[in-house]
C-alpha cells in the first residue's frame, strides 16, 4: 500500500530536498516535484495526489496565498505547510486556513515520514491495529457473555460492545463491524434470558437488584438538596449509552464528569412507566395505589405523563425536602432559546429540571417518515443525528453557560430503544395496548418461547387493570405484529427503533453527575 502513496512537493528550492525525497522513494512512495505554485497546481489536477508538502515562502505566488484554494479545491488533499520562518503569525494565519500540518527548516525526515502516516497511512494503521486488537479480544469478550451471571458483568459486557462497535465503525473494515453486530445480538438474547431470570426478584429484593431508576431521586438526587446544593436534573427521554458516549467529548469540554455509572430502567421501558417511577421514587404499582389521580391506565384517555411534576412534588413532601421546583420539557430549542435565555433565573430555584424530547422524536419520525427512516437507518447514524442536533441544541448552550453558576448537574434519561429486526405474532383483543416491544391486556395469544411473560403484575411492580391482566415482553430484537394485514405491519415496522422490552440498549441506560 506505501507505493500507492502519492506526494507533490512545491518549493522553489526543490534541489536542495533532493535527499528527502530519495529518502521517500526508497520508503516506496510516488514523489512529484514543482518548483512553483502555477506548475504544482498542473500535476495536483493530473494526478490523484494524497498529501502535499508546501513551502509557505516563494517568489511569485506564495504558499500562504495559494493555501485557501487548495483547500476549497482539493478538500480530501491535507496540505503540510514548509517555513524557515518561526514567527506565530504565520503560523495562525496557515492555522486559520485549516492546514493539516506544519514544519519548520530544516526539516528532518522523520518529521515528513511522521506526518505521511498521521494524515495519508493514520486511516490504514488504525484500522489495521484496532481491527487486530478486537480479533485478539473476541474469544474473551464471547466467554464473558457466556459466563455473565450478574448486573455489573452485564454492564461491563455493554460497555466493551458499544466502545468496540464505535471504534469498529470508524475503520474501513465492514466485515469485522458485521461480526462485533453478530456478537451484540448474541449478547442481547443472553441478556433478555437473564433479565427474564432475575427481574421479578430484583423488585421484590431492595438489597440485592441492581440500581434502578425509581432508586436514584433518594439515592443521588436528594442528598446533594439535603446538603443545600442546588441541583439541575436533565432528562433526555430515549438517551442511549451509546449516543452519550457520542456526546461525552464534547461535554466533558463544558464539565467535569464525577460519576459515570450505567443504572438499569424497569419494565416496561417507556416514557410513562419509566419516567414516572423515577419521579415518584415509586414502581407504577404504587403510584397507581397511592396517587390514583395521578396515574392513568393505558386504556384511559389523555397524555400518561401530564403529573410528572405533582408525582416529584409529593416524592419530596414525602422525604420532607422543602425546595423550589423549576421543571420544564422542551420540545424545541426554538422556544427554548426565546424563553430560557436567561441561566441566572435557575439560581432562584434548589431543583431545575428539564426533560429534552428530541431524541425520542427522532424514534418516533424514524417509525412515522420516509427521510428519517433513510436519515437514522442504523445504530450509528442515529448515534450522528444526535451528536448534530447537541452541536447546535439548546442543551449545549446551557451546560456551557451552567458552569459558571455553582449548580450541579446531573444527566439521564427514562429508557432507550433498540432497532428491531424479527417480527413475532401476538393475538389480543381490542383493549390490548398497542406498543409493539410489549402488551398488557387479558386475552394475549403468543409463543410462550418467544416473550418474557408476568403474569401476576404485582410482583413487577405493575398495576392490574382487571383481574386476567398480564403483561408480556418482547426480548432482544422481536417486535410484535397482530395477524390482521400482518405482512404490511411487518414491514411498516422493521429497522425502527422501539422500546419497550428487554434489550441491553433499552434497559441499560446512562447516569451522569458533574461536578459544580
Amino acid at each position: 500500500v506505501m507505493e500507492n502513496v502519492k506526494i507533490l512537493w512545491i518549493d522553489d528550492e526543490i534541489d536542495l530536498l533532493k535527499i528527502h525525497i530519495i529518502l521517500l522513494e526508497e520508503h516506496g512512495y510516488k514523489v512529484y516535484t514543482a518548483s512553483n505554485v502555477l506548475d504544482g497546481l498542473n500535476i495536483l489536477k493530473k494526478n490523484d495526489i494524497d498529501i502535499i508538502f508546501l513551502d509557505e515562502n516563494m517568489p511569485g505566488i506564495s504558499g500562504l496565498e495559494v493555501l485557501s484554494d487548495l483547500k476549497n479545491d482539493f478538500p480530501a488533499v491535507p496540505v503540510i505547510m514548509v517555513t524557515k520562518r518561526e514567527d506565530e503569525e504565520v503560523m495562525d494565519e496557515a492555522i486559520g486556513q485549516n492546514v493539516d500540518g506544519y514544519l519548520i527548516k530544516p526539516v528532518k525526515p522523520q518529521q515528513i515520514l511522521l506526518m505521511i502516516k498521521k494524515n495519508v497511512l493514520g486511516k490504514k494503521i488504525f484500522t489495521e491495529k484496532t481491527t487486530t486488537k478486537y480479533q485478539e479480544k473476541f474469544t474473551e469478550l464471547s466467554n464473558k457473555i457466556a459466563f455473565a451471571r450478574d448486573f455489573q458483568e452485564w454492564v461491563n459486557i455493554y460497555k466493551e460492545i458499544v466502545n468496540w462497535e464505535i471504534k469498529l465503525e470508524s475503520t474501513d473494515n465492514d466485515q469485522m463491524t458485521e461480526i462485533i453486530r453478530e456478537q451484540k445480538k448474541q449478547a442481547n438474547k443472553d441478556f433478555s434470558r437473564f433479565v427474564e431470570k432475575n427481574y421479578i426478584e430484583w423488585i421484590a429484593d431492595e438489597d440485592n437488584r441492581p440500581p434502578m431508576i425509581f432508586q436514584m431521586m433518594e439515592k443521588e438526587v436528594l442528598p446533594l438538596l439535603r446538603n443545600d446544593e442546588k441541583v439541575m436534573l436533565i432528562v433526555i427521554d430515549n438517551f442511549r449509552y451509546d449516543q452519550w458516549l457520542t456526546l461525552k467529548p464534547l461535554i466533558s469540554k463544558l464539565l467535569n464528569i464525577r460519576n459515570e455509572e450505567i443504572i438499569m430502567t424497569i419494565l416496561p421501558s417507556v416514557t410513562q412507566y419509566a419516567r414516572n417511577s423515577f419521579f415518584s421514587g415509586y414502581l407504577p404499582l404504587k403510584i397507581s395505589q397511592r396517587y390514583p389521580d395521578l396515574w392513568r391506565d393505558e386504556e384511559e384517555e389523555g397524555n400518561k405523563n401530564d403529573f410528572e411534576l405533582q408525582l416529584l412534588e409529593e416524592f419530596l413532601n414525602r422525604k420532607r425536602v422543602n425546595v423550589k421546583v423549576n421543571f420544564k420539557k422542551i420540545f424545541n430549542d426554538e422556544f427554548a432559546f426565546s424563553k430560557l435565555k436567561d441561566i441566572k433565573t435557575f439560581l432562584n430555584y434548589d431543583l431545575n429540571v428539564f426533560i429534552f424530547n428530541f431524541v425520542d422524536i427522532v424514534a418516533h419520525a424514524k417509525t412515522n417518515m420516509k427521510i428519517i427512516k433513510d436519515i437514522a437507518r442504523d445504530d450509528k447514524s442515529y448515534r450522528n443525528l444526535v451528536k448534530l442536533w447537541f452541536e447546535d441544541s439548546y442543551l449545549q448552550y446551557l451546560l456551557n453557560n451552567i458552569q459558571k453558576t455553582g449548580i450541579k448537574v446531573i444527566l439521564t434519561t427514562d429508557h432507550g430503544s433498540v432497532l428491531v429486526e424479527n417480527d413475532i405474532k401476538v393475538v389480543g383483543d381490542r383493549f390490548s395496548s398497542t406498543n409493539i416491544r410489549y402488551k398488557q391486556g387479558k386475552n394475549l395469544n403468543y409463543n410462550p418461547k418467544e416473550v418474557f411473560v408476568i403474569n401476576k403484575p404485582e410482583s413487577a411492580g405493575l398495576p392490574r387493570i382487571n383481574v386476567s391482566t398480564k403483561y408480556i415482553f418482547a426480548k432482544s430484537y422481536d417486535y410484535m405484529v397482530y395477524p390482521k394485514n400482518y405482512h404490511q405491519f411487518a414491514k411498516y415496522y422493521k429497522n425502527t427503533f422501539q422500546h419497550g422490552g428487554i434489550s441491553m440498549e433499552e434497559l441499560l441506560i446512562p447516569f451522569i453527575i458533574f461536578d459544580a
